[in-house]
């Protein structure tokens, strides 16, 4: 009898990690390829609309998977905008995000943040699943290179030091167990683009995620961010973003690592310099030496800002999963 991976109608399952802008871009391109897909996205923010309904209410974090949920969200345009909308004014209302009191809502009708979520999602017409990685709202914590301990996602890229390392606080976080079952069915796991300590290394700061990473057989990516983030990784190269992660989880996760290499105007890079920002320098001799495999390519958009070209990124993912795929047949 055959199974259903062997079937024609059989969509390649990819399990995306992180949190932030940077994943909802590149997720804005994957929906639109003939794949499976589940967000797993970080719970540490403590900042902001989601940092007060956090400690108000006692719930996870909604701010990052509002972004995924809008991300993945099959609506049109202005619904979306609703879900972003932000209050400029109000007595206890400025500065909240529709979305995020949707889903704190969600949590109250429902019962449960995860369901709420799920609940959401259909009404959305979400392409796929999006989860939390952890029931646990998260406290991060980092050790700065001077010795001092900074607590708080918001607060540490503001604290203006070296980060040494980061954990996570309860450091036996309890994985959502729906976040385990699509990494052991993943066919392909991705983590990243995102803030390299607070956004990417909570969700592998989970134990059981972690473990669960390193267990599977599934293709694995890392893509890297286009600019460094102040603060948190002021002059690193590729090489560094990769050996972070392997000193926080003791193990090279990845088979390939998807860069730019596109040239970016020195006019926009003049604009990043002033916030101390620069570009993530492609160290490809180092990388090759650590035994990841490289996908570089002209990854860039220049808007307001810059932001990956998702289509061009998605369109890499896919062929890497689809070649993947064949050798495994």
């Amino acid at each position: 009898m055959s199974s259903d991976r062997e079937s024609a109608a059989y969509l390649p399952r990819i399990v995306v990690l992180g949190g932030g802008t940077g994943l909802s871009v590149m997720l804005r391109g994957l929906k639109q390829k003939p794949i499976d897909i589940t967000a797993v996205v970080t719970v540490a923010d403590d900042g902001g609309s989601s940092g007060i309904l956090r400690s108000e209410l006692e719930i996870i974090p909604p701010g990052d998977i509002r972004n995924v949920l809008t991300a993945l969200a099959d609506v049109e345009p202005l619904l979306g905008q609703l879900l972003e909308y932000r209050f400029d004014k109000g007595n206890g209302l400025a500065g909240h995000s529709l979305g995020n009191l949707m889903l704190a809502a969600m949590r109250d009708i429902t019962g449960d943040f995860v369901t709420g979520v799920r609940e959401l999602s259909r009404v959305l017409a979400v392409r796929g699943r999006v989860l939390p990685s952890s029931d646990q709202a998260l406290v991060l914590r980092a050790e700065m290179e001077d010795g001092s301990i900074i607590e708080g996602e918001s607060k540490i890229p503001k604290a203006g030091g070296v980060i040494r390392r980061v954990s996570i606080e309860p450091k036996d976080a309890r994985a959502l167990p729906e976040a385990l079952e699509a990494l052991r069915e993943a066919d392909a796991i991705l983590v990243g683009p995102g803030s390299l300590y607070t956004s990417i290394l909570p969700n592998l700061l989970v134990p059981e995620i972690t473990k669960t990473i390193v267990e599977s057989k599934a293709l694995k990516m890392f893509i890297c961010n286009v600019m460094t983030q102040p603060g948190e990784t002021d002059d690193y190269k590729v090489s560094d973003h990769l050996k972070a992660v392997r000193d926080h989880v003791g193990e090279d996760l990845f088979d390939y690592v998807i860069v730019n290499n596109g040239e970016i105007p020195e006019q926009v890079q003049a604009r990043y310099a002033e916030q101390g920002a620069r570009v993530v320098r492609l160290d490809l001799d180092e990388v090759t030496k650590q035994g990841y495999k490289i996908i570089a390519d002209k990854l860039v958009l220049f808007r307001t800002y810059l932001r990956h070209d998702a289509e061009r990124l998605s369109q890499h993912i896919y062929q890497l999963v689809e070649s993947w795929m064949f050798k495994k047949r």
